[in-house]
């Protein structure tokens, strides 16, 4: 995978991912936040079973290779979204998109602390440049993104969503040294992911039932299928080649794109500090893709 196709696959995940968490405004209301992740990586992972099947993919995993994804199913479909989820309803998802900046980072001290590995310098600088470029240009919207229920609540459950997609992306790794194809993997997890959020609402008596309105059965859609699918098979693709910091790097982009959907969409105006983070983030960006890989 050349810098080009990565730069590419980074961009493509990133215009994604940075309307996801509009999307994600969407699904809340009567329908509670985790029947609507159930729903959403339920949907994912039928559609990539089917389409593993149908181009011939091998969807039978080893037993290590089934460990790695209930791992990878339990940190990044399961715990990191309802955290997600459950952080939107108490903060504004800028604030989440913003935390979330900081996954690369961590993701560098996780795979050093976990797994021995050195990154270069370069990536280190790329990675800190996107938390502080991120943290520059919403300085002033965060500010005045007080709307909520909890706003400390609503940040400790983003900071969770971050550290728990970190251990996810520790045993997709694992996966992938024990050799488990990144799509069957991917569904595999979602599966897992889904499953285990099935029944922890079966426990906790939540209600079951989908809302059938536009808004969130296109929302539930769009966010199956590009902002699961689609984007998590080019993510765990540029991880397996690139390493997980510059994947993860994705998430330090999404939050300039969340803001301009803001801008189209609830009429938000920013100002040149906007400017100024945006470069800081773009500059992280190339750090991290001239990196070597870890």
């Amino acid at each position: 995978m050349n810098r080009s196709f990565v730069a590419v696959a980074v961009t493509i995940c990133a215009l994604i991912w940075g309307t996801t968490w509009f999307a994600i405004t969407l699904q809340l209301g009567s329908v509670e936040p985790i029947v609507s992740v159930v729903w959403r990586f339920g949907l994912a992972a039928a559609v990539l079973f089917g389409f593993c099947a149908l181009t011939r993919r091998p969807l039978r995993l080893s037993r290590r290779q089934h460990l790695a994804a209930i791992g990878q199913g339990a940190f990044v479909f399961a715990v990191s979204y309802a955290f997600v989820y459950a952080a939107e309803v108490q903060v504004a998802s800028a604030v989440v998109a913003v935390i979330f900046a900081a996954l690369a980072f961590v993701n560098l001290i996780l795979f050093r602390v976990l797994g021995g590995q050195k990154a270069s310098t370069a990536a280190w600088c790329g990675a800190a440049l996107g938390v502080v470029g991120v943290g520059v240009l919403s300085f002033g919207q965060l500010s005045e993104a007080g709307a909520g229920l909890d706003p400390r609540l609503g940040v400790i459950f983003a900071i969770t969503a971050v550290l728990a997609s970190a251990l996810g992306n520790w045993f997709a790794w694992k996966g992938q040294q024990a050799g488990a194809p990144v799509l069957s993997a991917t569904a595999w997890a979602m599966a897992y992911g889904t499953a285990m959020l099935a029944v922890y609402g079966v426990a906790t008596g939540v209600t079951w039932r989908i809302e059938l309105t536009p808004a969130y059965v296109l929302s539930l859609l769009y966010l199956s299928l590009f902002g699961s699918v689609i984007a998590f098979g080019l993510y765990f693709s540029i991880a397996r080649q690139r390493g997980y910091a510059l994947a993860s790097y994705i998430s330090a982009l999404t939050p300039p794109i969340a803001m301009l959907v803001s801008v189209l969409f609830e009429g938000a105006r920013f100002g040149w500090t906007a400017l100024v983070g945006l470069a800081l983030v773009l500059v992280g960006q190339v750090l991290l893709i001239r990196s070597p890989k870890a």
